[in-house]
């Protein structure tokens, strides 16, 4: 027992319990039904689910271990990429040492994909692959919980109740990622905020940064504890973002009714989603790691990590039709000179939501406009 166990990753040795457990799951079936088969998971899932059951058996069966696991997940995330993206491109490796470790963080579009792209990018360049953050708000079912960390996930406890044990947490996570990359040399990845960017607009929350230090000793110098994380800014964009459509009705609610409430299951639909739906063009770009700055303070470090997302950030025709659209003729349903695929992804919307739609690509335009 260690004082990580209930946020860590499992370990290799826990991994064949896991396993059993999973391709146990009736829950799972369901869900991997309701993905694979949407058309036909409603009338004929009684006799799916066994099939589907049988093939994750013999899929995920064998595996002992976290690379055994992700082995097998890359077949997958290849036939994945191939279906839902007009190419994905990656820039800014040759900037890092496959030897050392690095805390990315990165701007947030997709709750399992940006992490995803990431690993992808990293496995295939040669890098080790980055232990991902996620919220407890996404673990619904034990399934997930379990998938997860699998798959080198750790947990950040956002739903604990009370002020002091939610210092407690992030203490004990800020503990975990200093652990991780100085004594394990594992690489981390962390969004730059809770949530993705609904509204297109990637800032950095200096509480993010501030958690990264909760559990520096009082006479450690600020900047050297930076320094030793190795913080790397990432920038992710996609030419088209399968759940912008949901993003812009949740931003509408909140903004022009007073809030939104979730249903049910909702974060699975946005993960099934974001995973199978179109995006495009998918490009990732690395930072420089923030190693020769003498910080201050919490805000100086998150200035500067979205200095670079903004500049790094691949602006596809896309933002840029966006950006001219929202601020030439909002009132239009599509002029004469906007691509036909980004027209009809927005005028099949409710009026009410298309602003919001062409914010969240318009946004990416401004923010680099202003970091230049």
């Amino acid at each position: 027992m260690t004082q990580f166990d209930d946020i860590r990753p499992f370990e290799d040795q826990e991994v064949p319990a896991v396993m059993r457990r999973l391709l146990k799951d009736q829950a799972l079936r369901r869900t991997a039904v309701a993905f694979l088969f949407p058309g036909l998971a409603s009338r004929w899932g009684w006799l799916l689910r066994p099939l589907v059951g049988l093939y994750l058996r013999l899929r995920f069966g064998r595996v002992r271990n976290v690379d055994d696991f992700q082995r097998r997940l890359e077949g997958y995330l290849t036939r994945l990429l191939d279906r839902s993206t007009a190419g994905f491109t990656v820039s800014g490796l040759d900037r890092l040492d496959r030897s050392k470790a690095y805390l990315f963080v990165s701007n947030h579009r997709d709750i399992v994909m940006d992490p995803a792209f990431m690993n992808w990018s990293l496995y295939q360049h040669g890098f080790q692959t980055v232990r991902i953050a996620i919220g407890d708000n996404l673990l619904s079912q034990p399934f997930v919980s379990d998938l997860m960390r699998v798959n080198k996930s750790f947990i950040v406890k956002r739903s604990v109740p009370g002020r002091r044990e939610k210092l407690m947490e992030a203490r004990k996570l800020s503990a975990y990622i200093h652990h991780s990359i100085v004594e394990e040399n594992a690489n981390i990845w962390i969004a730059q905020r809770e949530g993705r960017a609904k509204d297109g607009i990637d800032k950095t929350n200096p509480a993010v940064i501030g958690m990264f230090s909760l559990n520096r000793p009082k006479p450690r110098p600020y900047a050297d504890y930076i320094r030793e994380l190795n913080i790397v800014p990432v920038a992710i964009s996609y030419e088209f973002d399968p759940c912008d459509a949901m993003k812009a009705r949740e931003r509408y609610y909140q903004l022009e009714r007073g809030g939104y409430s979730k249903g049910k299951d909702e974060d699975v639909r946005s993960i099934a989603k974001g995973m199978s739906g179109w995006k495009g063009r998918v490009h990732l770009s690395f930072g420089e790691p923030l190693t020769e700055y003498d910080f201050q303070n919490d805000t100086e470090v998150a200035v500067a990590v979205d200095r670079q997302i903004h500049r790094m950030y691949r602006l596809f025709e896309t933002h840029e039709t966006a950006h001219r659209w929202l601020h030439e003729c909002p009132e239009q349903e599509g002029p004469a000179w906007v691509p036909v695929e980004l027209r009809e992804r927005v005028s099949k919307q409710a009026p009410e939501l298309r602003p919001y739609i062409l914010a969240q690509y318009a946004n990416a335009v401004e923010s680099q406009q202003n970091a230049e």
